[in-house]
């Protein structure tokens, strides 16, 4: 059974998993509007997807917490690398790869989408539908306190 994490400040550990913030500006597989939770399936992947999406230079006053998830049995769809849109890594997302995730989200087939990582393709994020009957069934664990070495601050200056 697959675990996956996700890295959030603690001001918003509260709301992490309502899909708020990816509904605000949309993401790569979603488009504004959308409740749709992102998590990776290692922890370091977490680690780079929140990294990369800190301000420069970054916060030395910033404070995370890490959620490990048990998917708890809850049925995962993998499509596959072929049936993804062309340039699903680009940035900014394309309309295309945001319309592959409002297909699966719309068909309700899954809580779980999980789809390659854009900066790691190699390893899965998976993409969670909140508003999903099987969503409840996930195993959130208590948010512990994480830390980015300070070397990486280092890199987005």
């Amino acid at each position: 059974m697959p675990d996956a994490w996700r890295i959030d400040t603690a001001k918003r550990a509260a709301q992490s998993f309502t899909g708020a913030g990816a509904a605000l500006a949309g993401g790569r597989w979603n488009p504004a509007g959308i409740r749709v939770v992102y998590v990776s399936q290692h922890l370091s992947t977490a680690c780079l997807e929140k990294f990369i999406h800190l301000p420069k230079p970054v916060p030395a006053s910033l404070r995370f917490v890490q959620f490990a998830i048990d998917f708890n049995g809850v049925a995962i769809e993998r499509p596959k690398r072929s049936a993804l849109p062309a340039g699903w890594r680009e940035q900014p997302p394309s309309e295309s790869t945001q319309a592959f995730g409002l297909e699966w989200y719309r068909s309700a087939r899954t809580a779980v989408l999980a789809v390659p990582s854009a900066i790691i393709p190699e390893e899965e994020n998976y993409v969670l539908n909140p508003t999903h009957p099987e969503f409840s069934r996930l195993k959130i664990a208590r948010p512990r306190p994480f830390e980015y070495d300070v070397r990486l601050a280092a890199l987005k200056r």
